[in-house]
Formats: C-alpha cells, structure tokens, sequence
C-alpha cells in the first residue's frame, strides 16, 4: 500500500517548485461559488461570510449563538478550513436580513445578504476558488510552476485524496479496514494506542497507558477535545474488553468516517496503479460525464477518446462498496487486483452490524479551471500566486503538490471542500 506522501507525480519530468504555503492564514484564500443564486426572495435568509481561524462548524455556533437559534438551523454547503481566508454562504430561516448583516461575531464578516426559498445543504455549491501564495521561494520559479499547471490543465490533475483525508497519525484507512475485516480489537488499538512519532504530550501519555491496560487512567489522560477518545476507553471497562461491543457503541459517523477513510486509501492506490494513462480511456473503463456526474461503460475506447482528450469525460476509479458499479477489462483487472492483494472478501463490503458500505465511483482525475500563476511582493516578501477553481470534493493539495513536490510544502493543515462521507 502506497503511503499518500509517496503517491507519485503525474508531471514527474517537471521540477518542484518547493517553497511554503500558509506562513499565514490570508495566504490561502478559499472563495465558495454557489450551485445556484439566490432568488432574492423566500423564508430563508443567505448570507455570505468571510472568516479567518475558524472552521465552518465554529462559525455556525457562534452565528447560531448571535442569532438565538440551534446550531442544525444554520445551513451550509460545504466545510471550509479554520487557517485560511475563506468566504461561503450559510442560510437561516425566519431572521430578518438586517439582523444577520448587523451580526457581531469575532472572526467573521458578514458581506452579502439576500433571500431564498429553501434550506443552503451539504453539497449545494458548484465549486470553490482558490488563491494560494507560495512563500520563501525565488520568484523565478515561477516558470516551472506554470509549465505544470499547463499539463496538468491538459491531462487532469490525478484525483487523490489529499493527506487531511487520513488523520494526523495517517492511520484512519488502516482503522476502517480493520472495522470492515471486524477486527474489532485491532481498530481499537490504532484509534487509542500505538503511540508513534506524531504524539506528543498528554496524547502521547494516553495512547501508553492504553496499551498498558490502564483504559481508567489513559481516560482521565485524554486532553480536551478528545471526548471520544476518553468515551470509547470507558467503554472498554464497561464492556470488560468485548472489542466489537465497544465499536458498535462508537458514534455512527466515526465510524462511516473511518470506512470511508479506507475507501480513499484504496482509491489512491488506484489513481497511482494508472497514473501514467490517466487521460487514456481503456475497453470495460465506467467513464464520467463531468457535465452531470454520469457514469456509463465504455464499450470502444476509439471512439469515447475523443471526448476525454475534450475533457468531457475522464475514467473512473472505485469507491468500493458492495452496490459499486464494477468495471471490466483492463481497468476491472486492476481494482480487482487490489482487493486481492488486501485479502478483502466481498461479503465484507454488504451492510453489517458495525457500518454500511455502498461504494460508487470517482473521476481518476480533475481538471483545474481559470488557472493561473502570478508572482508578487508584499510585506511578508516574495511569493509566487496560484489561483485556480475546482470542482467540488477536488483537493486543492493535489494541485500543490503537483507543482510543490515537496510534502513539507504542504505540512500545514490544507483541507480543502468536503462534502459528505462517501461510504
């Protein structure tokens, strides 16, 4: 299994640019384009905010706070990270739009307001901007980050999930398979214990005593936020051991979390098994329609290629599940493989106690829109800016690292649009 930081580069011949993103949040300025527009009119009122060091969900609290209401009234499309400079549109029902504009709240401002009629949900946005400044870099470099935009504008950008998809400890795939295999004792102790070189401190602590069997003490340990880890520890005592009582009692989404997280690993491995033809369409390929997200079997790769090389369809790889359309041919050979290599039985995937797995499918790759790169002074220094739109569920740290190719480039937290589990 190929770890996500040595998934390989599609522009591989092109040097890396190297350099550092996010010296500070305003240098990575994610802007939401919505699905639809507001018509101006209706019971509910959208409102575009602009946020820096808050995440989505912080800034729907307190607005939800602010306005007297609970935190599920406030809609949203999609999750924006808390370090960075972001805009998006959140919606309320039954507040008047000058109370929303009036909204004192610390680290958001309020910059349009309008009306609707219906609920802002998950997934209701047609993309985001980005513009992103690279810093400590010279300048000059500029040129290779162009050349590679350029390719990656003509081929596609491989569609990985990007490191934030895996955790701190990049272990969440490693814990969903364990689920999926109910190898209940082995999820609990990648979730609680196996300290290793990214904990630190109290966690560090915890995660020792879990694996010394002291689960009371690992409990009090567990600093804040870390409520479901303290949780689960209880469990364990109240449970006397009975691994797969516990993970039945963790929360549903962690755990649709976790299984999803492993559908992304396998994915990648995907993506990098077929990187080197990844704007090539093979016999038994389910291609996707990038107009509507429809997915069809290509029958005649001659006659399809076309279409792909017009950016208007791209191959498919598999979010494996058990209602998950399978390819054949060629391509169906490949994901087949991989479930081999991993010893995975196909009953695995159907619904059980513990998790619901449906599967489907996902473009191998995405193609980067109103790219361009700029350099630039100010009083932090020279940087070279890129700026690009993506479609949603793209990760902007695919196009970084891309033109970076250096993963410390990318160590900040990068998270980029989320939307909903695919599991």
């Amino acid at each position: 299994m190929i770890n996500v930081n040595e998934l390989p580069y599609l522009t591989a011949s092109i040097p890396g640019i190297g350099g550092r993103i996010k010296t500070r949040p305003e240098d990575f300025f994610v802007d939401e384009v919505p699905l639809y527009p507001a018509a101006g009119e209706g019971t509910h009122t959208y409102f575009k905010i602009e946020k820096m060091g808050l995440a989505t969900m912080q800034a729907v609290q307190q607005i939800a706070r602010a306005l007297g209401k609970p935190a599920y009234e406030i809609g949203y499309a999609g999750l924006k990270d808390a370090d960075a400079l972001t805009r998006q549109w959140l919606s309320v029902e039954h507040v008047d739009p000058a109370r929303v504009q009036s909204l004192d709240v610390p680290r958001v401002r309020v910059i349009e307001v309008t009306r609707h009629g219906n609920k802002l949900k998950l997934g209701h946005l047609a993309g985001n901007r980005f513009r992103i400044k690279v810093r400590q870099i010279d300048p000059a470099r500029a040129r290779e980050a162009q050349a590679t935009m350029e390719m990656l504008a003509k081929r596609g950008v491989p569609n990985y999930f990007g490191a934030q998809r895996f955790g701190s400890r990049g272990d969440t795939g490693y814990i969903g398979r364990a689920i999926l295999r109910r190898d209940f004792a082995e999820a609990l102790a990648l979730m609680l214990g196996r300290p290793g070189p990214h904990d630190y401190g109290q966690v560090r602590r915890a995660r020792e005593l879990f694996e010394a069997g002291d689960y009371e003490e690992a409990a009090r340990t567990w600093p804040y936020p870390f409520f479901n880890e303290k949780r689960i520890c209880r469990m364990i005592i109240k449970y006397k051991g009975n691994a797969e009582r516990v993970i039945r009692a963790v929360d549903k989404q962690m755990r649709r979390f976790y299984i999803s997280a492993y559908q992304s690993l396998l994915f990648n491995q995907i993506v990098a098994a077929r990187l080197e033809t990844l704007d090539r369409l093979m016999a038994g390929d389910l291609a996707w329609k990038h107009a509507n997200g429809a997915v069809f079997k290509v029958v005649d790769p001659a006659v399809e290629q076309p279409r792909c090389d017009a950016f208007e369809i791209s191959p498919t790889g598999p979010l494996y599940g058990h209602r998950m359309s399978r390819a054949e041919g060629e391509p169906g050979q490949i994901e087949q493989a991989l479930l081999d290599s991993e010893d995975t039985n196909p009953n695995e995937w159907r619904e059980g106690p513990t998790h619901k797995v449906r599967g489907g499918r996902r473009p191998l790759r995405f193609r980067p829109q109103e790219a361009s790169v700029t350099t630039g002074q100010d009083d932090a220094g020279p940087y070279i800016e890129l700026a690009f739109q993506l479609e949603p569920g793209c990760y902007a740290t695919a196009v970084l690292r891309e033109i970076c190719k250096a993963e410390e480039s990318l160590s900040a937290n990068t998270s980029d649009e989320s939307t909903e589990p695919e599991a």
